[in-house]
């Protein structure tokens, strides 16, 4: 009893947090900033810093930035992307999260609690509820991949998930330092299967969309190839666009590729509902 007590006071207390940063942050017209988890780094805090869209629509997205689970190209995938959706009516959500150094459900574990405080606060954020997504990039792409399947409930399911040059399989077709950084240097079989999120697509998996270069030589895109088939298997709509150029970050996030997958994926969000 008394630990249910002391996990109450420390959600409630979270709450109120948010409920002060929301009057603060909106008066100024800044981002609202939340903290998840304190660490005295930003490898070891996690941090949910939302984006209000001006003319709501009710899609939200939660985006988790790559890095490879060893740092977080945070600015250009992760701010730039949450302002970008804004414009197009869409809450941004983007995610900090905490670097797992081998503790494999850290990444997880941050985004499962982003995705509760937007839903406890969907009305006062004018989110709907249940056209909250996922977006990833690259190894942010694997954590968005891992919350779209590794959900308990629906409350932990997003609505859909967006796929970036995403790190899918943590098996023979993985980026190795993603893998070596989130489930340390030797992983078991069964750890190593456990996270890779082709094995564990089934029939009540988001849709999904996929964006790959077939240049990207740092994650091939044979990770994209892999969900999209599992998709298709267990019958969830996917959709998977396929970019002639641009390697990994597709040019440095500018030019045709990168246009052409931002294009594609706000149809597609927007063709959901």
């Amino acid at each position: 009893m008394k630990t249910l007590f002391c996990r109450y006071v420390v959600w409630v207390l979270l709450v109120t947090v948010v409920n002060m940063t929301v009057v603060n942050s909106s008066a100024l017209g800044a981002p609202i900033t939340i903290e998840l988890h304190r660490g005295n780094s930003p490898q070891t805090q996690a941090i949910l810093t939302t984006y209000l869209a001006e003319e709501p629509n009710g899609i939200s997205v939660l985006i988790c930035p790559g890095g490879g689970y060893g740092g977080l190209a945070i600015q250009p995938e992760g701010h730039g992307i949450a302002r970008w959706l804004n414009q197009h009516g869409i809450t941004g959500f983007v995610l900090q999260y905490r670097m797992p150094q081998g503790r494999n459900t850290v990444p997880l574990e941050d985004a499962q609690t982003a995705l509760a405080v937007i839903r406890e606060h969907a009305k006062q954020w004018n989110v709907h509820p249940r056209k909250i997504g996922v977006m990833g990039f690259s190894a942010g792409g694997h954590l968005a991949s891992t919350v779209a399947t590794h959900a308990r409930n629906r409350n932990e399911r997003p609505a859909f998930s967006v796929l970036v040059y995403p790190v899918i399989s943590l098996g023979e077709h993985t980026h190795g330092g993603s893998r070596r950084n989130l489930l340390g240097n030797e992983p078991s079989d069964e750890l190593i299967a456990q996270y890779s999120s082709e094995l564990r697509v089934n029939r009540k998996t988001p849709p999904a969309f996929l964006t790959h270069a077939v240049d990207d030589k740092v994650v091939r895109k044979i990770n994209s190839e892999m969900y999209r088939d599992a998709c298709l298997e267990h019958g969830v709509p996917v959709e998977y666009l396929e970019l002639p150029n641009g390697g990994h970050g597709l040019n440095g996030y500018q030019g045709t590729s990168w246009d052409a997958w931002q294009k594609a994926s706000i149809l597609w969000i927007q063709g959901l509902w």
